[in-house]
Order: C-alpha cells, then sequence, then structure tokens
C-alpha cells in the first residue's frame, strides 16, 4: 500500500494553529464558567459559626468589629485578611478561620486571660495576658480586682511578669501580696506590696534579684519585732543589707 502523501507546510501550520485556538477557546470558556460560579449567589456567605473561648466575645461585638472588614464569597475572601479582622475584636487573642462549604465561615477563637494591668507610658491603661502580651481590652470588663499593676518600658511586659512570678511566693512569707511591679529604663525593680510598702530591689539579673528578695524576708521578722511596727519601705539595693523604714521607726539592717 501506497503512504499517504505528506501534508503541505502551510496547512500543518494552519493546523497548528487551529488547534491552539481551540485550546485557547476551550481555556476560555472554562475560566468564564469559573468566573461566573464564583460569583454565583449560592457562594455567597450566609453565615458565620464562633466556636472556642466566646466568655467575653458576643454576636453584636464581633458584627461592629469584624464583619465590616470581611470582603468576598467562599471563593474570593482571603483568610489571612479574615483571620486579622476577628483578632481586631476585643479580646481576642487568635482566631483561626476555615471555610465551610458551600457558603460558611467556621470561626475558632482563643481570648486573653488577665494576668495584670500595664500602666503604659503614655498614660493609658491596657492589660498584660498569661503570655506576658500586651493587649488593648475595656479594663473595665475584668472582674479580679487583685490583678497586679506593671509599669515598664515598651516590650518587658514578659520580663516583669515572670519576675511577679518569682517574687509573689517570697513576699508571702511575711504575709504580704504583690500589688505593683515597676522596671525603670535603667533596669531597676520596685516592688508594692497591699500592705502599702513600697521596695526598692535594684537592678541584677533575675536570680541576683530573687536572692536579695529572699534575703530580705528571711531577715525582716527580726527587726519589725524588735519595733513592732508595720514596714512603710525598705531599699534592698546596699551593697551590705537593706535598709528598712517602719512607721514611726526609721532603723537598717546588715547582713
Amino acid at each position: 500500500m501506497a503512504a499517504a502523501p505528506a501534508q503541505p507546510h502551510d496547512v500543518r501550520l494552519m493546523n497548528a494553529v487551529a488547534n491552539a485556538l481551540f485550546a485557547l477557546a476551550a481555556v476560555a470558556v472554562v475560566a468564564a464558567l469559573l468566573a461566573w460560579a464564583m460569583r454565583a449567589p449560592v457562594f455567597t456567605l450566609r453565615a458565620i459559626r464562633i466556636e472556642g473561648d466566646t466568655g467575653r466575645t458576643n454576636v453584636a461585638t464581633i458584627r461592629a468589629n469584624a464583619l465590616p472588614l470581611l470582603a468576598g464569597n467562599f471563593f474570593t475572601l482571603d483568610l489571612r485578611a479574615a483571620r486579622a479582622a476577628f483578632e481586631s475584636v476585643p479580646w481576642v487573642r487568635r482566631a483561626v478561620v476555615r471555610r465551610v462549604w458551600p457558603n460558611r465561615l467556621a470561626v475558632t477563637l482563643e481570648e486573653h486571660r488577665a494576668a495584670a494591668l500595664w500602666g503604659g507610658e503614655d498614660g493609658n491603661d491596657r492589660l498584660v495576658n498569661q503570655q506576658g502580651e500586651v493587649f488593648e481590652a475595656n479594663v473595665g470588663d475584668v472582674e479580679d480586682d487583685g490583678l497586679p499593676r506593671f509599669e515598664g518600658p515598651a516590650g518587658s511586659a514578659p520580663q516583669m511578669l515572670a519576675m511577679h512570678a518569682r517574687l509573689v511566693p517570697l513576699f508571702a512569707q511575711i504575709e504580704a501580696g504583690l500589688e505593683g511591679l515597676t522596671l525603670t529604663r535603667r533596669g531597676s525593680w520596685r516592688a508594692v506590696l497591699d500592705t502599702g510598702a513600697v521596695v526598692e530591689i535594684g537592678r541584677g539579673t533575675d536570680d541576683e534579684l530573687a536572692e536579695r528578695a529572699g534575703r530580705f524576708v528571711r531577715t525582716l521578722g527580726q527587726v519589725s519585732a524588735r519595733f513592732d511596727r508595720p514596714l512603710e519601705s525598705a531599699d534592698l539595693r546596699h551593697a551590705d543589707g537593706y535598709a528598712v523604714r517602719l512607721k514611726g521607726v526609721r532603723t537598717g539592717n546588715q547582713r
């Protein structure tokens, strides 16, 4: 059997061009269908399911703070932007946003747990959570009246939270609670006890500060018992011991 004659070059070129045009047309049709489907009303977001921590977060707060920031439908919604929108809601620390077919969102919230009040250098009170993060919220929403107050340079909240945890059991030995903690820009620490006494702890490593405070509470009883007066203030920054002021009496104690 004789072989079929070869097609001229221009015929092969025309066939290739036609195939390419058909392929492009098919892609265009598919893209148009996808674009139409993505804009179809069935994919408009209809509901948002809120899960996780919701003790301080209600529907009205979410509607006012997060919903105006959401844009797009099931397909076009930017999940990263949606997460940021929900994390802008007061008391929300972290949000995880998932699509639920075909027109819903599921949002899992983690709320802040307040551990301390934060007195900012700008004069505005904020809160510190249990991770040492400073966050904005209505301080009046906090039911715990016993939160300590921290004052320090920006970024020092985690360090202050850790120091607070070390000092609390030490001052408990003299039956005093730690009501406030201040860290100066020069790195000097000051504690305010719930008795009203102020204790200047000074500078040093965390271990040095804890050792200094521990020595103070172990020996304070010897001084206060001598005069039977409550503590007014103490200065632990002396190299050879500390100085104390008792209400109505001023004295010192050496190592």
